[in-house]
């Protein structure tokens, strides 16, 4: 199968003399050139209608013929979703009996699809969603993880400049609607009723185990949008939302958001006004996953980490509760409270007035947030951990790396801190609502400290279209922000040779975030302090250039979790030595909230662990290894939701990692999802010191009893 390819974009940033002036020229080997300004008429905010699909919703596959394409293609055309053909690069003919063609732009012409799925490699998707933007397909749902957030960037450039096509993804398991049958993604279908309950996540597991629960409660599904956890989603929460207010067919909102970006804040102001305005609200519960986040590490999606001015998830739940949304600890509960708030009772948690719905003091089993640990929302400012850049998905340079390459880039004076001036923060990075990179600035910088980097004042956002570059305005707003002395202006003239060459390093290096803190020092700025994030993903495939690359500093020296991530396992070991569970998960977002609900209820997580959605019995085996060289660990608790996971797959797993490992510590195993009767009977049947539970909480409850013997 021929390859999708795609143009590398290339820096908006080129002479000294044109600075931010001059635009992006289009390399020739690319299909078209994009506007590079808004749409006359309409704006990618009109492409909202696009994500209500139904019965009739008709789809191509963009990489059709391939494996995991075929195999989803199969189900959903044997649960009812109108699949009329797909289209695979240089191929034409037939394929599961409907036609296959060499372009997305000939499929449009021929099918007329509403939507295309997208199934290919991580590094071919940006020129497939492309491909699809070009041709004009209403809906493009890409599933693909670890795609290089610079070619994201850019591909939300182009999304900004018209009013035809609307992206779902990337990361995530797709949208699908339970009521018209239509599934474009890989959720697990098994778990689906048509109903009443209509979903917006960014995790896929969290999203399957919140399925599971409305219909265990009679409620069923409308339409489940999953935004993914994608750090620059083309669908993000609010746009869900406002989907979901407008939808017929849904009469309660299940809310499931992580640390990372400031989503969950925009949701919670626009939820706020929603049940200011609406006489009969549709109810909404949430959960928030990631409380007990490590700091400076990503929490195995690619956007799931907390940077420069984002909320903590706590901070977030603050907000949610504010607005009046119920919280849980864990989604097999949403699906009884939004039964009982449907069927008109207030329940456990409510407040009285008249409207039940409108009051921020609900709560439920919340995610435990004791004593001062509870802290006011400050949206305009956060801790950033002075690690924050040991990211699995990044890869960054040390200081002296970092000043040399100012010196020879931009001649920029570098040199440590002594003492005199005052430190202000400036950084290029992501601006994860604007879905475009930013210039970050505070005026002053309290103190620099081992474990965190604090700020007396908000670090503001200046976002830059990613083709165009900062330009004049608001390098002057910058200063401005900066309160740079105007004296002489030297350091306000130097401000934008320093921006200049930090925004070159950031386009030619793919950096995530370029951290600089600054003096005026003899009349000019002075850089005292730099590290520098870089695109982990972008690395795998040798697009920068090597000097850069040799001098990059490991993002991490934990032994395990470097043999996990060979095996595709993202591994994080927790502190604290009354941490003694071992925690086994399929799904960075479901990872996340077991380590909350575990700590909620007096239990301690040694990990978190996620195998990946495609988790095999190697896999599983690999993961018992990795955990127990933690030699605190007491038990293992096993959590699996299956969507591409098989529940048999993984208690063949656990089965095979009991007996070749010689494990010598008990295990809970709670298997749930695709083929899940079939996996708790291969543990019950196995004769094995094993625990095997349905229920959540029952399973750890024993993990924690166990873990205290």
């Amino acid at each position: 199968m021929k390859m999708y390819q795609h143009a590398r974009h290339c820096s908006p940033v080129h002479s000294l003399q044109s600075q931010w002036a001059c635009r992006l020229q289009t390399p020739s080997s690319s299909r078209r050139s994009f506007a590079t300004c808004q749409p006359l008429h309409g704006s990618y905010a009109d492409t909202l209608s696009f994500l209500r699909i139904n019965s009739n919703t008709r789809v191509i596959f963009q990489g059709f013929t391939g494996k995991q394409a075929t195999a989803n293609a199969k189900d959903s055309l044997a649960w009812g979703t109108k699949i009329v053909g797909g289209v695979t690069p240089g191929r034409t003919g037939e394929h599961l009996g409907l036609p296959v063609l060499p372009s997305v732009r000939q499929a449009m012409e021929q099918l007329k699809p509403d939507a295309t799925a997208i199934y290919v490699a991580a590094h071919q998707a940006p020129g497939a969603i492309e491909e699809a933007i070009e041709a004009e397909v209403p809906l493009i749902v890409a599933v693909a993880e670890h795609i290089p957030v610079h070619d994201m960037l850019r591909i939300h450039s182009i999304l900004k400049t018209q009013s035809k096509s609307r992206l779902v993804g990337p990361n995530s398991p797709g949208i699908i609607s339970a009521v018209g049958k239509c599934r474009i993604g890989f959720q697990p279908l098994p778990c689906f009723s048509p109903g009443r309950v209509g979903i917006v996540a960014k995790s896929g597991t969290l999203s399957y185990e919140t399925v599971a629960s409305t219909t265990r409660a009679g409620l069923g599904q409308s339409l489940c949008i999953g935004v993914g956890g994608d750090m620059v989603p083309g669908t993000d929460m609010v746009e869900a939302l406002s989907v979901l207010e407008k939808d017929p067919d849904t009469e309660a909102i299940a809310l499931i958001g992580e640390i990372g970006g400031m989503g969950e804040l925009e949701a919670a102001a626009w939820i706020k006004e929603y049940y200011s305005r609406s006489e009969s609200p549709k109810p909404i519960v949430g959960l928030i996953a990631g409380v007990n986040e490590a700091p400076g590490r990503i929490m195995g999606h690619a956007g799931a980490f907390t940077s420069l001015r984002e909320p903590t998830a706590k901070a977030k739940i603050t907000a949610l509760e504010d607005a009046g949304v119920t919280l849980v600890n864990h989604p097999a509960k949403i699906g009884d409270i939004l039964k009982t708030k449907l069927q008109g009772t207030a329940g456990s948690g409510t407040t009285s007035g008249s409207n039940p719905f409108a009051s921020g003091t609900q709560r439920r089993q919340l995610h435990s947030m004791r004593g001062p640990e509870r802290r006011p929302l400050v949206t305009g400012s956060s801790v950033h951990n002075k690690h924050q850049h040991q990211q699995r998905r990044s890869i960054y340079l040390d200081v002296n790396p970092c000043f040399a390459e100012l010196r020879v880039r931009g001649g920029i004076n570098c040199g440590p801190y002594s003492g005199h001036g005052t430190r202000r923060l400036l950084a290029v990075g992501i601006d994860r609502s604007a879905r475009s990179p930013s210039i970050l600035v505070a005026p002053s910088i309290e103190d620099w400290m081992e474990e965190a980097q604090r700020t007396t004042a908000p670090v503001k956002s200046f976002p830059f279209d990613y083709r165009r570059g900062p330009d004049d305005l608001a390098i002057e707003r910058i200063a401005s922000h900066l309160q740079l002395s105007n004296k002489g202006d030297s350091a306000v003239d130097s401000l934008p040779r320093l921006i200049k060459t930090l925004t070159r390093l950031f386009y030619e290096q793919e950096g995530l975030l370029l951290t600089t803190h600054i003096v005026e020092r003899l009349g000019e700025i002075k850089v005292v302090h730099a590290r520098f994030a870089f695109d982990q993903a972008t690395f795998r495939n040798g697009t920068p250039q090597d000097k850069i690359k040799a001098m990059y500093v490991r993002a991490t020296n934990e032994p395990a979790a470097i043999e996990a991530q060979r095996s595709g396992i993202v591994y994080v070991k927790l502190p604290g030595e009354d941490a003694t569970i071992g925690t086994l998960v399929n799904g960075a977002g479901l990872a996340m909230n077991t380590v909350d609900a575990l700590a909620d209820v007096g239990g301690k997580a040694a990990n978190f662990l996620d195998t990946g959605g495609k988790a095999t019995s190697e896999t599983v085996k690999e993961s018992f290894r990795i955990i127990l060289q933690d030699p605190r660990v007491r038990v293992v608790f096993v959590n699996i939701f299956g969507g591409l996971t098989l529940g048999d797959m993984i208690a063949r797993g656990i089965i095979m990692a009991f007996r070749e490992l010689s494990l010598t510590v008990p295990v809970v195993v709670r298997i749930r999802g695709t083929n899940e009767k079939e996996g708790q009977k291969i543990i019950a049947d196995s004769q094995l010191p094993l625990y095997a539970f349905d229920d959540f909480e029952e399973a750890a409850a024993k993990a924690i009893e166990l873990s205290r013997r």
